[in-house]
């Protein structure tokens, strides 16, 4: 093996155990991970804003009920997952919203 063909290898490291591996295009192109904003909350599918449980401005705690989204014809209570005041509300009851709409944001 030569010099130029060890430069392909990358070092992969899983449970403390380093690999000597080649990663395919597939994996080099691949998006990177980036953790959901809990101060955003997003349509986790495409549904139908049924009901808004608050108002702009109002103090929100961890687990209260933001709206109801139906979604083949199931009623979803989104509830926040973080305490904090509702800054801006994005949708009103009867909007049609596709996944990951921005609905709520909360500061």
């Amino acid at each position: 093996m030569d010099s130029k063909e060890k430069s392909k290898y990358q070092i992969l490291e899983i449970d403390d155990t380093k690999y000597r591996t080649l990663f395919p295009k597939k994996y080099e192109n691949k998006k990177t991970y980036v953790r959901d904003n809990p101060k955003q909350i997003t349509a986790f599918i495409p549904g139908i804003i049924k009901k808004i449980y608050v108002k702009e401005g109002v103090k929100v705690n961890a687990g209260d009920k933001i709206l109801v989204l139906e979604a083949m014809k199931m009623y979803n209570d989104i509830v926040t997952e973080v305490p904090g005041k509702i800054l801006k509300i994005n949708v009103k009851v009867g909007d049609h919203v596709s996944k990951n709409t921005i609905l709520v944001e909360i500061i």
